[in-house]
């Protein structure tokens, strides 16, 4: 059951209405490829994957019988695609919370985690990290050789804590965003709390009624768009673009900061290739009431 009958509002019930992905004995080669999109999906935190980026050669292997679906996770979570989408560019502490994320389908609990798995990392190296998480008792629990991880923390579990629910809205922004999208770009999520040993409120994903993201300032742009201050289009319709971390030419490029824009329709495709060119993250777009 949903571990709260609000969930449509947090954007959990994609998860919590959903069964987990099984390949079941007896599967077909289409069941193999549903297994396949949902274990890039659920490692790769959503972002997107081009056709050249794929695992060929595991994909095969599953698809054949050689490996089961734990094998291939572990494949794709040591893998160059996933390194250089979340392990290069972060700091191992952002690391071990997209890992246990991705691959225990929870936010960590407490701080010993993290410390347990810098140690591991430092002395054994990343791969024997990546073992750790898939080979433990919890991973076999939870998922055993055929299940795709995922969010765990969205369904109630007996042996669950608490605190992991609410941290993993610190983790989790919603269905359609991902893990290199996010507003908080690639600070620690956890670690302020982890250290403090907190609990942190619940912080709802981006949305028309949330607004900016917990990590933006507010802003000033008005919400409305009256007297002319934004020209009209044909279409006479006006979007407010809500941005976060976007260099402004004015500004030295260590200066990043939040801002709005309210943009005709016929300019929205171009102001957002110019926010994407700026380094922007774009955490909402809604149509501004004349």
């Amino acid at each position: 059951m949903p571990i709260t009958t609000a969930s449509s509002r947090l954007g959990t019930a994609a998860f919590s209405e959903t069964s987990p992905v099984e390949l079941r004995a007896n599967w077909t080669a289409e069941d193999a490829d549903v297994v396949i999109r949902a274990v890039y999906r659920q490692l790769l935190g959503n972002d997107y994957l081009m056709n050249s980026e794929r695992l060929t050669s595991a994909e095969s292997l599953l698809k054949n019988g050689y490996i089961t679906v734990r094998e291939f996770v572990r494949a794709v979570a040591k893998s160059e695609l996933y390194k250089e989408k979340f392990f290069y560019p972060n700091f191992q502490t952002r690391v071990i919370e997209l890992h246990t994320k991705h691959l225990l389908g929870r936010a960590v609990y407490d701080e010993s985690e993290v410390v347990e798995h810098l140690d591991r990392y430092e002395n054994e190296g990343y791969d024997a990290d990546v073992d750790s998480f898939i080979d433990s008792e919890e991973y076999q629990a939870n998922f055993g050789d055929n299940v795709v991880p995922y969010y765990r923390s969205f369904v109630y579990q007996a042996g669950q804590r608490s605190v992991g629910f609410t941290r993993m809205f610190q983790m989790y922004r919603g269905y359609a965003n991902s893990d290199r999208s996010q507003a908080g770009g690639k600070k620690s999520r956890l670690a302020g709390e982890l250290g403090r040993n907190t609990s942190s409120s619940i912080v709802s994903p981006t949305g028309v009624a949330a607004g900016m993201s917990s990590q933006a300032n507010k802003l000033a742009t008005p919400a409305l768009a009256l007297g002319g201050s934004t020209p009209y289009g044909t279409a006479g319709k006006v979007y407010r673009i809500e941005v976060v971390g976007a260099n402004l030419p004015r500004y030295p490029k260590v200066r990043r900061i939040n801002t709005a824009y309210l943009v005709p329709y016929e300019q929205l495709s171009a102001k957002l290739q110019q926010i994407n060119k700026m380094g922007g993250r774009v955490t909402s777009i809604t149509q501004a009431s004349m």
